[in-house]
């Protein structure tokens, strides 16, 4: 109960979507009745990283730099179809088309922007999430090699944790031969 009542965001707002974000925080819709009141300056205070908007390649290395400094427990949510896919810029040379592809994605909010209250009920479905896991069984408790899936980063070693390099290499090595 108390780690799904005191969610501690982490606003990444690249675009439009980081208006309606600011919005689900105002009294009319009032997130912190879900125990998410102030959106955390600092990577270190947070356990939740929302990405919205449109990810360019030149911003992901400090997206990734930031999820890598975040503590354990840590979700990602992907607020907007920019975030999630790219969104009308996919085909543009510099877009990321998806985060996912770069940090494990706990929740999608659907949406061009998503409105607050897509934002406060995706919000809901990660407390859901967050309150079934049982901390036996949940990936940032788990010890050994196989504790944390991490995406092989296909742009370059800059975008990785550098504590688990030769757990990724070997991943890549392993997914290279079949």
């Amino acid at each position: 109960w108390g780690r799904r009542s005191s969610v501690w965001p982490l606003m990444f707002g690249l675009a439009c979507c980081a208006i309606e974000m600011i919005v689900a925080q105002t009294a009319r819709y009032d997130m912190a009745r879900f125990g998410m009141e102030v959106m955390r300056p600092t990577p270190r205070q947070a356990d939740l990283m929302l990405v919205s908007g449109t990810v360019t390649k030149k911003m992901l290395p400090p997206l990734i730099r930031l999820y890598n400094q975040m503590p354990e427990p840590k979700y990602v949510v992907a607020m907007g179809a920019c975030a999630s896919s790219g969104g009308p810029f996919k085909e543009g040379y510099n877009v990321v088309a998806g985060i996912d592809k770069f940090l494990p994605v706990d929740i999608y909010i659907p949406g061009c922007p998503p409105t607050p209250q897509a934002l406060i009920a995706g919000m809901i479905k990660l407390q859901e999430k967050i309150d079934k896991e049982s901390i036996r069984k949940v990936r940032w408790y788990r010890k050994g090699p196989d504790s944390v899936e991490v995406p092989v980063p296909i742009l370059g070693p800059d975008l990785i944790d550098p504590r688990r390099n030769a757990e990724i290499k070997k991943a890549a090595a392993a997914a290279k031969e079949g």
